[in-house]
């Protein structure tokens, strides 16, 4: 093949599944609504269960369905007939994907379904295949043809039943109110998690490595505390231990640019006045737009009463992954 026969055939094949994936929209009837509506009301899980490729979509389907609320499980039909068929329920739902709706190792579970009692609903190829006559729902996965020039490798098939699999599983998300802040709960080590649940407690710098010197600190043991505890500033407090303003590398730069006498001076004499703050309880995410917005690499994180809890800088977020979007 030369480098335009090579492109015409993948275009080629993303036409054929492309039209497959269309005329799947025809095949979201009452028996999709039905099995959304068992599903939702069911105590249970739901049980993927299908041979060779078919196995590796009804895999990714249940991945999908766990990461957006919906408890499912795969289990292999070989293995089920070999002892892994205990796991599954009454109160279940078993969905088996099949091109062809006449798999034998289909076919030999399906008695054991209907001995246990769940509700069985075949995502098949074939109408009027064995399979498909002893399912109580349907979902029609039939496609035209393969992509593959021999009609022998699941190429259309397993691709429509993939994306049968994702309808169901968004339409149960819709069902069940599912938020941003659950998939967060669900995926808190991906940055989408971290992004709309840490919070700022729980990321910032305080305690021993929090800098932070009075107002009447030397500038030099102001200098110091910046250099030791290497976040290239520290807040200043009052008398009280109310904020009164923090100092930076830049202030630093800036003050040794008017060719002052540095000796005699005191932090006060080097800060800037009303720094930026973030309460503890509020989200990491959010101490990364203040950030963005005001230009700057550092908030000081104060309570109620304006006292100086800790800091949150810049590279701490980037560290976690919570770039903004």
């Amino acid at each position: 093949m030369n480098k335009e026969q090579i492109i015409s055939k993948g275009k080629e094949v993303i036409r054929i599944e492309s039209e497959a994936v269309k005329n799947l929209i025809e095949s979201v009837d009452d028996n999709f609504a039905k099995t959304i509506e068992h599903i939702f009301n069911s105590n249970g899980r739901v049980v993927f269960t299908g041979m060779g490729k078919s196995g590796l979509i009804a895999r990714k389907i249940v991945a999908t369905l766990n990461s957006t609320g919906t408890a499912a499980i795969f289990m292999h039909p070989t293995d089920a007939l070999h002892g892994d068929l205990g796991m599954v329920r009454s109160e279940d739902t078993v969905i088996l994907i099949s091109k062809s709706g006449s798999t034998e190792e289909l076919l030999n579970l399906v008695p054991m379904f209907k001995r246990i009692g769940v509700t069985i609903i075949g995502m098949l190829g074939e109408l009027d295949s064995r399979l498909a006559n002893q399912c109580d729902l349907i979902l029609n996965v039939s496609v035209k043809e393969e992509a593959c020039p021999h009609d022998l490798a699941p190429t259309s098939s397993t691709t429509t039943a993939l994306v049968m699999g994702d309808a169901l599983a968004i339409a149960l998300l819709e069902m069940r109110g599912f938020t941003p802040e659950d998939f967060a709960f669900l995926h808190p080590g991906g940055s989408l998690g971290k992004r709309l649940s840490l919070k700022i407690s729980e990321i910032m710098t305080s305690g021993k490595d929090f800098p932070c010197v009075n107002v009447w600190t030397s500038l030099k043991d102001s200098i110091l505390e910046i250099t030791s505890k290497r976040l290239g500033v520290t807040c200043v407090v009052n008398d009280e231990g109310i904020l009164a303003g923090i100092i930076t590398d830049g202030d630093l730069r800036r003050l040794l640019e008017k060719s002052l006498d540095l000796r005699n001076l005191v932090a006060s004499d080097a800060m800037t006045l009303k720094p930026k703050t973030i309460a503890k309880e509020l989200l990491a995410s959010f101490a990364l737009q203040q950030m963005e917005q005001y230009n700057i690499t550092s908030l000081i994180v104060v309570d109620k009463d304006k006292r100086p809890e800790g800091i949150v800088h810049l590279h701490d977020l980037v560290k976690l992954g919570l770039q903004s979007r």
